[in-house]
């Protein structure tokens, strides 16, 4: 899909990855993974944490072959509430890339946007130099707070938005311009142009190509192959619909947010509440298939099973 679509950026997660690694064409890298993963030692656990890492960037890697951009890739959802442990993963895979031949310039390290997350976010970009991509990111008041961060860039949700309203309300069917997810990165995308924020917004999960086409004009979209294609199909005029001269004289007030605030903020969106706990449960839960995946993969021979 990265070849006939030649995106600048491209993107992973925990169920991508899990996807993939069960993929007959990608057994090799599996089998590079477990190998690098058994030559380190260790505890049994930490053979497969190690196997995980290493996955995570050889699937990294491969993708920079097929584009000019950057790669995401993400450090694991249970350490969602753990700032010095995402700091600790974030570096870790870094340094993978780097034996890899791979610099850090080329990688942007995928974070949860709870406010742990965001503080790793703000000590990976200033202390380390290492971009950081924040995603489950549902609410304005995680925006603020990423934006006070300084890290690289954002993922608002837009599709998952939409599918907590189509199942919490009366309304099922929404035009673009009025979709919840929409407004709720138009809002974003505002507030960073109103205010010089030098984060970038990349609108992330999309459930059809009306949401893609309400957001022209976003910095980053990250697009699936399957949009992709309906789109390449269309053949209309686009022009933007958000742009920094229209945000720059919006009506937004600039707020500060410090833990306190943050949390009292983010927790009046019973939506973002909801949708970031159920995103970070369901990444977790892929990561740990994809561990139990690695673990028969790499002892159950040992074991005479």
């Amino acid at each position: 899909a990265i070849d006939e679509y030649k995106p600048l950026d491209a993107t992973t997660n925990p169920s991508l990855i899990l996807a993939a690694a069960q993929m007959p064409a990608y057994q090799e890298l599996v089998d590079d993974a477990v190998a690098y993963g058994k030559k380190l030692g260790g505890s049994e656990e930490e053979q497969i944490k190690n196997a995980c890492d290493k996955l995570f960037v050889l699937f990294g890697a491969e993708i920079l072959k097929r584009i000019p951009g950057r790669v995401s890739t993400e450090v694991d959802a249970r350490l969602s509430f753990d700032k010095e442990g995402m700091i600790q993963r974030a570096r870790r895979l870094i340094d993978l890339y780097k034996e890899a031949g791979i610099g850090k310039d080329r990688i942007l390290i995928k974070l949860s946007s709870t406010w742990e997350g965001i503080q790793a976010g703000k000590v990976l970009e200033a202390e380390y130099g290492i971009h950081c991509n924040m995603t489950l990111l549902f609410s304005f008041a995680q925006a603020v707070a990423c934006a006070e961060a300084g890290v690289t860039l954002i993922s608002p949700f837009v599709g998952r938005i939409l599918d907590w309203y189509v199942a919490n309300g009366d309304k099922k069917t929404f035009e673009p311009s009025e979709d919840p997810g929409v407004k709720s990165v138009t809002k974003i995308y505002n507030y960073y142009k109103k205010f010089g924020y030098k984060t970038i917004v990349m609108g992330a999960s999309f459930r059809n190509t009306g949401e893609i086409k309400a957001l022209t004009g976003c910095d980053y979209l990250t697009i699936s192959p399957k949009l992709l294609a309906e789109l390449s199909k269309e053949y209309v005029k686009l022009t933007p619909t958000l742009s920094v001269k229209e945000a720059q004289a919006c009506e937004l007030e600039k707020i500060h947010l410090d833990e306190k605030a943050f949390r009292w903020l983010h927790n009046e969106d019973q939506m973002a509440v909801e949708k970031l706990s159920d995103g970070i449960r369901k990444f977790a839960a892929d990561a740990v298939k994809l561990e139990r995946m690695l673990k028969e993969r790499m002892f159950s021979a040992e074991n005479g099973k």
